[in-house]
Order: structure tokens, then sequence, then C-alpha cells
């Protein structure tokens, strides 16, 4: 594949994963009330969420602004460095890798960046509703990223005669998480597994 369609692969890629991601997350966010729960089948959820943190969830040190301008620093080294990687030609697979880490990363990043000054945040059972830009729950950054697909692919309740743990449910694969923290995971899976060489260049700093 030459140079200039890699180019409008990822372009076109990266605009997509961002569409999805977001057509997605406004749904819930417009059509569920914080916590509400949909279950699809007995493995498989929808779960309206928001969190602070990382992808699937999880904290990170520094803060919700710390979070917010690292997240778009990131965004803009992967950028430059998927429009490097296309200049010599590395292979198309692993472009498309990137693309996905790249384009994951910036849909969260508009949650941050927006949803708090368009939507509001109301009380249980309502729905969030957009509103007046600069009127929403939050300032610019500090939006809260929006969750929803749930996987709890096996459920058991420990033994009661376990000592610490006994009688606790259990869930196995509890983390709540979007469109664009699946686009994140299939990048960096798909990079270990098929492009060891890619990942052994960039670690050594060719």
């Amino acid at each position: 594949m030459t140079r200039k369609k890699k180019y409008i692969l990822s372009t076109t890629l990266f605009l997509a994963i961002l569409v999805i991601d977001q057509i997605i997350k406004v749904s819930v966010k417009t059509g569920m009330y914080l916590g509400e729960r949909i279950e699809i089948t007995s493995w498989f959820s929808l779960l309206f969420v928001e969190n602070n943190g990382m992808a699937f969830g999880w904290e990170l040190w520094g803060g919700k602004l710390f979070l917010t301008l690292f997240r778009i620093i990131a965004i803009g080294l992967i950028g430059w460095f998927i429009h490097r990687e296309i200049k010599r030609r590395e292979p198309t697979g692993y472009i498309v890798c990137l693309t996905l880490i790249a384009a994951g990363a910036a849909g969260n990043i508009i949650d941050c960046l927006f949803y708090g000054l368009i939507f509001n945040n109301p009380p249980y059972p309502e729905v969030a509703e957009i509103q007046p830009w600069g009127y929403g729950y939050g300032e610019f950054l500090y939006g809260k990223v929006v969750d929803m697909f749930y996987f709890p692919l096996i459920e058991w309740d420990m033994p009661k005669w376990m000592p610490i743990y006994s009688g606790q449910h259990c869930v196995f694969f509890s983390p709540i998480f979007n469109f664009a923290d699946a686009a994140i995971s299939c990048g960096i899976i798909a990079l270990l597994l098929f492009y060891h060489k890619q990942i052994s260049k960039f670690q050594l700093g060719e």
C-alpha cells in the first residue's frame, strides 16, 4: 500500500472510531440514568457509569487535570509517530494498530474536554440532557468519561467457610469500558502479538 493510501486509511479509521464512540456515549448519556443496567444476555450488559480515570475506570495518580493534559500530549506524540512510521513504509497493519490506540485515546479526551460543558448531571432517575454551551455540570477539561460495556462472564459466591472472603460475590472480568477503551486494547494486543519487530526497533530507538 502506498504512503498516500496509508494516510487515507489511518485518517478514515481514526475519524470512524471517534464518530462511533461518541454516538454510543451520547446515546447512553441521554438515554439511561447514571447506574442504570440493561441486561442483554447473562454475560453482557449495558451499565452506565462515569469515571475520572484511565481505561476501564482505573485511576491515575495526579488527578483529573493531569490525566487530561497527559492524554492530549500523548495523542500529539502518537500522531507524530504514526506520520513517521508511514514515511518509513512500515506495514499497514502496524499503522492500523497505532491508529486504534490514538483514536481510542482521542475518544476519551473528547469526554474530558467537553462533556462537563454540554451535559447536566440530574439526580436519579432522570437522564442527562444537552445544555447550552458552558452550562453543564463541570468546567473545560473536567468532564467525566462515559462507560457502558459490562461483561460479567462468570459470577460466583465464595464459600462461607473461607476466611476473609467468606460469602463474597465475585465476578470474572468486572471492568466497565467503552468503545474507545476497546479500540486502545485491540491496538495494544495486536501490536504485542504481531509486530514484535517494530516494537523492538522502537525500544532500541531506531
